[in-house]
């Protein structure tokens, strides 16, 4: 069944592009994704049904592992659960995406980490054990329409996703934040990666209609509202997925900590890379490694853009905020260094278009997808052109999506 509220539009070069629509057809998909579980697990007798988005960051690109701001918005699409209550204390975890599954007793040990999809929702789990949650047994199918690899947080909004899931289900009563920890110490202490704390923090407190500023050094929060009618927000996704870059994202994480370590002896009291002053930097770059001080230059630059891309959002100036999205790209191409060919070519296309105010790579790199920032007066084609130019050059047609945003996880009830 293919979701309502979606027209695609072809462009002479094959590219497809979708417009978000209203309803968006979530009670669809989710409907789709009910039947779905009865095909795996048999007839589904009060079958529950979560829904958990991804996000786009817009500013603060690898910050929050550095302490610094970020602006995330969380996006209308995302991680679907379908759960039934068990009888027993049993559990059964698939995917419509795979068909490797986890099965356990409740009262078994959560094993460790498999390197399969299930680690995400198996790491959550095993925290909500360890703090003291219990239910009966249950069987849970995971799915939806987020794309994977692709920079959108897919494994925040799993993780998300099962820590509300479960506290719904298991009537634990958890508030927003402690759904946000579990996840976040599932990805760092199961997974196994250093992230930051920005992405269960997007989905975990979402706001429709709103960006989330997120200070990641003291955890503080406020949601900013963008004027969804007069910009809107697209992403497009280069298709190259970014399944082997975890090592090179944990090595700008160590790249990072040893610039904090070489420059916070010239800084009483800093406890974080964005506590260094750019001035210290540019004092002492040449204790660093080359490379260390161009890591250390992105992000104490990227610390001071995204405080001026706050204020023009507070202050309605869209142009300057889309001015320092792409400033941020430039950044992390040339000092961080975790763009490819692909994410350029969409960020240089979407530049040269009128109606684009900004445009960057979102998540970390290596990858995945550019969001772009349009005036609600952009042209008519502007995103076609954008495709078009990419697919001349890589033979591969991008897929683009104008995203509405998104209340954050919740529980749907289908008519």
């Amino acid at each position: 069944m293919r979701p309502r509220g979606i027209l695609r539009l072809m462009d002479p070069s094959g590219s497809t592009v979708r417009r978000a629509g209203e309803p968006r057809g979530l009670e669809a998909a989710l409907l789709e994704h009910a039947h779905r579980f009865e095909a795996t697990f048999g007839r589904a007798d009060r079958l529950r049904l979560f829904f958990a988005p991804g996000r786009v960051n817009l500013m603060g690109a690898h910050l929050d592992y550095n302490g610094g701001p970020v602006m995330p918005l969380a996006i209308d699409r995302g991680t679907f659960l379908a759960v039934r209550r068990r009888p027993d204390r049993r559990l059964r975890m698939r995917s419509t995406l795979d068909p490797r599954e986890l099965v356990l007793d409740l009262g078994e040990v959560v094993p460790p980490r498999a390197g399969r999809w299930f680690d995400y929702p198996a790491g959550v789990l095993r925290e909500l054990l360890a703090a003291g949650g219990e239910g009966p047994g249950i069987d849970v199918l995971f799915g939806g329409n987020l794309p994977i690899g692709a920079g959108l947080s897919s494994s925040a909004s799993i993780c998300v996703g099962t820590a509300f899931a479960l506290d719904s289900v298991w009537e634990l009563s958890l508030s927003p934040e402690a759904r946000v920890e579990a996840a976040l110490a599932a990805e760092r202490g199961y997974v196994g990666v250093r992230c930051g704390i920005m992405d269960p923090f997007a989905v975990g407190l979402a706001r429709e209609g709103h960006v989330l500023w997120l200070d990641c050094k003291d955890r503080s929060t406020r949601h900013i509202p963008l004027d969804s009618g007069a910009v809107r927000v697209a992403v497009a996704d280069t298709g190259v997925r970014r399944e082997l870059a975890w090592g090179a994202f944990n090595q700008r994480v160590a790249e990072a900590r040893a610039a904090f370590e070489a420059l916070a002896r010239h800084v009483p009291g800093a406890v974080c890379l964005r506590d260094i002053p750019l001035a210290t930097l540019e004092r002492h770059a040449q204790e660093l490694d080359p490379v260390v001080a161009r890591r250390a230059e992105h992000v104490l630059r990227e610390v001071q853009r995204t405080f001026e891309a706050r204020d023009a959002l507070l202050a309605g100036d869209l142009c300057a905020f889309g001015r320092r999205m792409l400033e941020a790209h430039r950044s992390l191409r040339d000092l961080y260094e975790v763009s490819v060919a692909e994410l350029d070519a969409l960020v240089e296309a979407a530049e040269a278009e009128q109606g684009v105010l900004g445009a960057r790579l979102t998540g970390a790199g290596f990858g995945g997808c550019v969001a772009m920032l349009l005036s609600s007066a952009a042209p008519e084609g502007t995103l076609e052109r954008i495709a078009g130019l990419f697919a001349r050059r890589f033979g591969a047609s991008p897929a683009i999506e104008v995203f509405g945003g998104d209340p954050g996880p919740r529980e749907v009830v289908l008519a």
